[in-house]
């Protein structure tokens, strides 16, 4: 399922207006990701994120599409209506026309919330007048029970096992219409939809819809109490249990003494629940009262019209009870609560422990060192959302916060980064200042490297012999106009549509023999030189010779018919000879020279032979 609250990223600007209102901090920032994150399993459903947002980027999970697929369905669906909803219609004439209006969405049965407000105010009743010296926290308010869940557990031994009023309708209900009846919770808290996400059997609720959501069905419907006639709820009906939107409704249903010197509950409301809990749990034992506890109002809940004002809202509500009232039978009213009397109304609750282990004191002082904010300062500014310095550090080590989240911080780096660009912009032009007289450089050096590679293209081109250069593919990247004359008409035909020949297949233009000589160049990064070739009937010597290792190849071809060509060519092959043939007379002679000696040699040997011994 999806999480109750999610962060828009496209929507959000990271103006942390929703860290600093969430009071449990269940949103982290994190280094590499400025925009903020809600932490699923440590949010308690307040909807302060969505409230301070003016970016809209706090997305609440949407119930409308899953209503719309039971109220389709072929079991009949009853909604259960938190009486709120009479202060959330003022521009209704008569609580009796919303009841039409639901009932045109498609529900059958139409459950006023406020009869099981009754039946759980009397257990209130009972338990606090049953209680010997062990004092409870009412647990009606779902942010106020998440809060404890998670944050306090320890609590959980003192949360009043008693169902919230909702889950005592919904048992109702199935009472009255069957185990398989489908509910649908129209509830002033967004909250209301994590809760029932937990509920299953008889208490189970199948969605949860707010009263915005509920006003948008109707618009979408086009549903209006113009059209419609009365309609009243399905029995059995409250009375009092409809101040329950109240903080103090819940005793005024159970008649449970409210006056300051003799009241046995103390009823806290607002973001004081949370002091008032930490009092609670360290001064139970004086203070010596159970805490009827409300994160907020029913009436003024975060599923509700936002930008209501809180004491018409509250007059509303009145005044739809003094309306009952006119129809009130006391006698009907105690027989229906007797009716279900046998419901049960126990419950329990889950240890959820949510709280992070505190960091090393090392590591939060050397935070609050880079922060530069030390024990002097201890108590902060608060822009952070957090109450201390010392807290965010915390915060920071325990990976929720961000330095940057701290005005301070932020602005003193902003100033250094100001006197870092500073000079980094003074050193930047200095640069640029180089990166011109260079750039001016290279470009008298590019012009003369073009200067000179033309004039040397010009020299290829006017030199008699062919020149050709060729990539390690065999192919063509310069060839001069000689080259392509030896070629013969074909290649001529070419070279006009591609100049030079660049790109064309060596292996195409020349017969195996020649074109092998290139290969072998390349793979062995030998020189060849003086080769005698046949082209095109006639004689030419060839040399191939290495420009880049593996890469790339030049070679020249002479004609040797050319009469410039002849004469340099029987001059050097006669001095070829020549030397060639002074070497082996040389050599005849060196073997001459020795066989002589050699033969000098044996003669004498045999003449000592010969010679008389004396």
């Amino acid at each position: 399922m999806e999480p109750l609250l999610k962060i828009n990223r496209e929507k959000c600007t990271a103006c942390y207006a929703c860290v600093r209102s969430c009071p449990v901090k269940a949103i982290k920032v994190e280094p590499d990701r400025p925009k903020p994150i809600i932490i699923p399993e440590r949010c308690i459903g307040c909807g302060n994120c969505h409230a301070v947002c003016f970016d809209n980027a706090v997305d609440i999970r949407n119930s409308k599409d899953e209503l719309k697929k039971l109220l389709k369905g072929e079991t009949p669906v009853a909604a259960l209506v938190d009486p709120s909803i009479a202060g959330e219609f003022p521009d209704i004439t008569d609580y009796r026309k919303f009841v039409s209006m639901i009932r045109k969405l498609g529900f059958k049965y139409v459950q006023e919330v406020a009869f099981g407000v009754e039946l759980v105010a009397q257990q209130y009743k009972e338990l606090i007048s049953k209680s010997k010296g062990k004092y409870y926290l009412f647990a009606n308010c779902p942010i106020s029970v998440m809060y404890v869940e998670k944050y306090k557990p320890e609590l959980i031994k003192n949360l009043a096992p008693i169902v919230p009023p909702v889950i005592a309708t919904a048992r109702v209900a199935r009472k009255l219409y069957g185990n398989d009846i489908r509910l649908a919770y129209i509830s002033p808290l967004i909250a209301s939809k994590e809760e029932a996400v937990r509920l299953s059997g008889e208490e189970r609720i199948d969605t949860v819809l707010t009263f915005l959501e509920l006003r948008e069905l109707f618009s979408e419907s086009g549903i209006d109490e113009k059209n419609l006639e009365y309609s009243e709820f399905n029995d059995p009906i409250g009375y009092k249990g409809s101040l329950f939107p109240l903080s103090s409704g819940i005793l005024e249903a159970a008649d449970i003494d409210q006056r300051v010197l003799t009241s046995k509950v103390i009823t806290v409301e607002g973001d004081l629940i949370f002091d008032s809990i930490r009092e609670f749990e360290e001064e139970i034992t004086t203070i010596k009262s159970h805490f009827n506890i409300f994160y907020k109002e029913f009436i003024m809940g975060r599923g509700t019209s936002p930008g209501a004002r809180k004491w018409l809202r509250r007059s509303q509500l009145i005044k739809y009870l003094n309306r009952r009232a006119g129809n009130f039978d006391e006698k009907s009213h105690q027989a229906a609560l007797s009716a279900y009397d046998d419901i049960k109304l126990e419950r329990g609750f889950v240890n959820d422990d949510q709280r992070l282990p505190a960091p090393p004191k090392d590591k939060v002082e050397k935070i609050q060192a880079e922060l530069q904010k030390h024990e002097e300062n201890e108590r902060g500014c608060g822009a952070c959302g957090y109450k201390s310095c010392h807290e965010f550090a915390t915060a920071i080590a325990q990976g929720l916060a961000v330095p940057e989240m701290c005005n301070f911080y932020a602005t003193s780096n902003t100033l250094d980064h100001i006197q870092s660009l500073k000079i980094s912009n003074e050193k930047l032009a200095q640069a640029q200042a180089a990166l011109k007289a260079s750039e001016k450089i290279a470009r008298q050096e590019k012009e003369s490297s073009m200067e000179a590679s033309e004039i040397t293209r010009t020299m290829l081109q006017k030199l008699p012999s062919g020149v050709v250069i060729l990539d390690k593919s065999l192919k063509i990247i310069q060839a001069n106009e000689s080259f392509i004359e030896l070629l013969g008409e074909e290649a001529l035909e070419i070279n006009e549509v591609i100049p030079g020949l660049t790109g064309a297949d060596l292996k195409t233009l020349l017969p195996y023999p020649v074109h092998n000589l290139f290969t072998y160049v390349l793979a062995n990064n030998e020189n060849i030189t003086d080769r005698d070739i046949t082209l095109v009937g006639k004689q030419f010597s060839i040399s191939v010779f290495v420009i880049r290792k593996e890469k790339i190849v030049g070679a020249v071809i002479r004609d040797l018919s050319a009469p410039e060509v002849q004469k340099e060519e029987i001059v050097k092959r006669l001095t070829d000879v020549v030397d060639k043939n002074l070497s082996l007379v040389q050599q005849i002679g060196f073997i001459l020279g020795e066989g002589a000696s050699e033969s000098e040699r044996m003669l004498n040997s045999i003449i000592e032979s010969y010679k008389p011994k004396n």
